[in-house]
């Protein structure tokens, strides 16, 4: 229930212990990208401002009739701040109640960013990778590298799994964690190239780069592998994704966006959006041997997926602060 003249903060200790499992994230996305690729919502493409080099302060706004969720994420990304013991990412979401327009909410968004994201790579790959993939490759063991192995073990049968980064130390403790955690065989590995050749799934997802340090070359992805992009294309040299046979996106309107303003420089022809895959209007994986790739760049339709079963369950279990509007 709401409270007439008040917003419900809820900060990241209060959404984490919301306890929304990966799979209602997911669920969540499904109906949201359906909704999507129907022309069902309202998602302008994300204004930012850029104060740093590679760093970023993103406005999200999205409306989901079917979810009656409106609202907005304001959203920074850092990749200095790591060196300072910051979060790449920090910021908050606003949620709205669709028929008044008053907030409801107003939230820390850095957990539902790391779980929705992962959510959207298992979500493309339900589509797009091999239903039998078992060995996953991770370049770049931060948050995201978590979550989206999380979200991929959750659709898919994962049994080993290959995991690099750039800062020396890093991909062991991931390997111990997450094989405490999920009771999977991980590899922590020096050469990149050993978590992308020989895996049926390969995530990458280090900082955002405007121009790509191209570390995965062409020949390294497997025919029948499927690559998530979360980093946009900053591990990828241009001749290693022109190998793949169906390249697809979150939002084509917002990728292109992208490319006006100089990332996505070397990339294939678009396949499809994620929409357009939920809702059959394209074909997702068509043969065992196709390569795939889903590049989703980070939607507010993502977030207003999230926000509002982070809501309901916080108001279910008294969570969080009220605060006068």
């Amino acid at each position: 229930m709401t409270q007439l003249g008040k917003v419900l903060y809820l900060s990241r200790a209060d959404v984490e212990k919301a306890n929304v499992s990966m799979s209602e994230v997911i669920d969540a996305l499904a109906v949201a990208f359906r909704e999507h690729g129907l022309g069902h919502t309202e998602m302008p493409p994300k204004p930012g401002i850029h104060t740093q080099p590679d760093a970023f302060i993103h406005a999200m706004p999205a409306y989901i009739p079917a979810l009656h969720s409106a609202g907005i994420k304001w959203l920074g990304g850092y990749p200095t701040n790591q060196a300072k013991g910051l979060p790449y990412i920090s910021g908050l979401l606003i949620l709205n109640d669709d028929e008044t327009g008053i907030p409801l909410a107003v939230m820390d968004c850095s957990w539902i960013t790391a779980m929705r994201t992962g959510a959207a790579s298992a979500l493309s790959a339900r589509y797009l990778a091999r239903p039998e993939s078992e060995t996953v490759g991770i370049l770049g063991c931060g948050v995201q590298g978590r979550t989206n192995l999380e979200a991929l073990n959750c659709l898919f049968p994962v049994k080993r799994v290959f995991a690099y980064d750039r800062v020396p130390g890093v991909s062991e403790r991931y390997a111990q964690e997450i094989a405490d955690r999920f009771g999977i065989e991980v590899t922590a590995v020096k050469n990149p190239r050993e978590a992308v050749t020989g895996c049926d799934m390969v995530v990458t997802a280090g900082p955002i780069l405007h121009t790509p340090h191209a570390t995965i070359k062409a020949g390294w992805l497997d025919a029948g592998a499927f690559a998530s992009l979360v980093d946009y294309d900053s591990f990828w040299d241009g001749a290693a994704l022109q190998e793949v046979d169906k390249f697809c996106t979150d939002d084509v309107p917002q990728l292109q966006y992208y490319r006006s303003i100089g990332y996505f420089q070397s990339i294939p022809p678009i396949h499809a959006s994620l929409g357009e895959l939920v809702t059959g209007q394209k074909p997702g994986r068509q043969s065992p041997e196709e390569r795939t790739i889903g590049c989703n760049l980070g939607l507010a339709l993502d977030d207003m997926a999230t926000a509002p079963i982070v809501y309901r369950r916080a108001v279910e279990k008294g969570m969080g602060t009220w605060l006068a509007l």
